[in-house]
Order: structure tokens, then sequence, then C-alpha cells
């Protein structure tokens, strides 16, 4: 079997389970769906991942079903809108009639635009944001984009809380070198970038020191208030931009617990045997005194650094001296879909332990 080029928007519009969704986002399911071509007495059932849904789009296929009986299908026809391996009854086996063309598209992919956006047809529609994501394809290709609900700060949130957070968020305009949030200030909001372009910065020795940009869809402010600690940063714009805005209030009910995944000592320990990697988020100087065997250094201060280096195969058990630390870097890891734990109490409780 061949892999082709990416299917279009067009094609996908006429499969079934995307009948509802909006021309923006068919056009991002499009960048990750695969058209492939079979040929003529080949199986395209065969060595198909559990994790993907197969359409015929062109050419003639027989299905095999399980416990007796068959179908030949013919791409264009009404029957072809279903994927081949999702039917009743469950399709065992397949053989092409013709040389065929067929789309594999992945399945977390389609359920996940499918959650965020049946919840927001169903929403309360006098909330602005639950407005804003049903129509405003800025929102749609930004903060709220497949990749955006697949790996960044609304991954890993539960289905039940996506409602309220369309309630609650505020859209709110930056002007050109504003700052949004000031070193030493104390946290009072969480933000996800809707547009522009940000900079994060830190005095060092009384000169501003940049340590990173970011921009659509990126997220900032939440180390303060998972830590309860001061900013450790400011944020600039760059430029013109928009922002979505979360109260501490809310981020605590609706992002900060649900993303936090606690363990303590003992199933740490047992998580790392089995697999894991420790995460110590402390200073170098402290990592160098008391680590934990086989931790890896990454200071809270680096975590946004790290994305691209940790593999993200692996699970992680961030610690730090008392928990405040690790849970910051814990919830940074997380919005970008790592597997990380905290481990309650830090070396605290291990010491207890």
């Amino acid at each position: 079997m061949q892999a082709r080029d990416r299917a279009s928007p067009q094609q996908l519009s006429r499969l079934a389970p995307l009948a509802g969704l909006s021309g923006d986002r068919l056009a991002q399911l499009a960048e990750v769906a695969v058209l492939e071509r079979a040929a003529r007495g080949s199986d395209p059932l065969a060595g198909r991942r559990e994790t993907q849904s197969l359409f015929l789009l062109q050419g003639e296929i027989l299905l095999r079903y399980q416990g007796g009986g068959s179908l030949v299908l013919v791409g264009g026809w009404e029957d072809a809108r279903y994927a081949l391996n999702r039917q009743k009854p469950r399709a065992v086996g397949a053989k092409a009639i013709t040389d065929v063309e067929l789309l594999a598209l992945d399945d977390e992919a389609l359920d996940i635009l499918a959650t965020w956006d049946q919840v927001a047809a169903g929403a309360e529609p006098a909330a602005p944001m639950t407005r804003a994501v049903r129509s405003d394809a800025r929102l749609l290709s930004g903060a709220f984009s497949l990749n955006a609900l697949r790996s960044g700060a609304f991954a890993q949130l539960p289905a039940a809380h996506i409602d309220e957070l369309l309630k609650r968020f505020e859209r709110v305009s930056v002007a050109r070198g504003e700052a949004v949030i000031r070193e030493g200030d104390e946290g009072d909001c969480y933000y996800v970038i809707e547009s522009g372009r940000f900079q994060v910065e830190r005095l060092v020795g009384g000169a501003t020191v940049q340590l990173a940009e970011l921009t659509s869809g990126d997220a900032f402010g939440e180390e303060a208030l998972v830590s309860e600690a001061k900013r450790n940063a400011s944020v600039r714009a760059l430029g013109e931009g928009k922002l979505l805005r979360l109260g501490r209030q809310d981020f605590d009910a609706l992002l900060r617990e649900p993303l936090l995944r606690r363990l303590g000592f003992r199933e740490a320990a047992e998580k790392v045997r089995a697999g894991a990697l420790w995460l110590d988020v402390r200073y170098p100087s402290e990592y160098q005194y008391d680590k934990l065997p086989g931790a890896i250094n990454v200071p809270l201060a680096e975590v946004r650094n790290m994305f691209a280096m940790l593999d993200r195969g692996k699970e992680y058990v961030a610690y730090c001296q008392s928990g405040r630390r690790s849970a910051a870097a814990a919830f940074l890891f997380s919005q970008r879909g790592f597997r990380v734990w905290l481990l309650e109490g830090g070396l605290k409780a291990v010491a207890a332990a």
C-alpha cells in the first residue's frame, strides 16, 4: 500500500462522521489525514492500526465480516461514507476488487475536535467565548486549533470542564509594548495567546534578558498560580495582540487540579522501577546535593526550553524540596502532552517515608 498526498477538506466533508464539522476544522483534519492507494487483490485492512479509521474514496472493495457474510462497497456510494474498520458486524478482512484509493484518519484527532465543537455547539450561547469559538476562524486556527487541543494548554482538560472554561475565559486586547505580567507581582490570571507575539523576559544583574518568545496557542502565567509564588518573569507584547484570560479561582477549579496527577513516594518509586524517570526541578546546586538516583535535572525556569528535548514516549515523576516548584513544572509539561506525575510533598515526603 502506498501513501499519497494529503486529503482535501472537500473529500473529508463527504464522510459521514465529519458532516457536522466546520470548513476550518475540516482543513485542520486534512493536514493529518493521509490518502493511500492499494492495489487490486490486496487487503487494505491488514496491519491497520486500531487508532486509525479507514475510508474508501474510489474503487471497489470486498469486506468479509466476523461470523460470516460479505459486502461489496463502491467508492462514492452511501455505504462508503462510513469507516471500513468501524462497521458492525466487524470486518475481519478485505480484498480490493480494483485498484482503490483510501483515506486514513487518526481517531484521536477526530475525537478531540468533535468533543470541543459539540460542547461549544451545546453550550450557553450568551457566553462570549462560546460565540467566538463557534464563529471566529482566528480562534479555530490559533488557541483552539487541532494542534493546540492535542498538545497545548487544553490537551489534558477533562471534557466535563470544557463548557465552564468557555463561559469563564475573557478575551482582552493588548497594545504593542504592553507588559501583561511583571516580574515580582502576585499571580492573579492565566493567559492563552489568541494572536500576536509576546516576549518572556527577566532581570538578571540589572539587565533585561529575553527567555522565550510565545505565539498563538501558547500559554503563560501558570507558574505563579500553581506554585503560589510571585511572578518569576515579565511578559511583554511585541506587537498588537489578543489574549484569553482566566482568573485564579477559575484556573484552580478547571485547569490546575485536573492536570496535576499526584503520587505518594511509594507509588512514585514503583512507577520509576517500571521505567519512569525522576525529574528534579530544583537549582543545579540543590540537585547535586541530594538528588534521587537516576534523576534528570530540569530547573523550573528551564522547563519551556526542554519541551523539544525530553522524550514524550516516557513517563516522568517531578519533585522538588516541598512539591511547590514541581507542581508548577508538572503542570507546564502536562499542558504540552507529557506524562508527568507529581511527587506529593517533594523530598520532605521522601524523608518521612
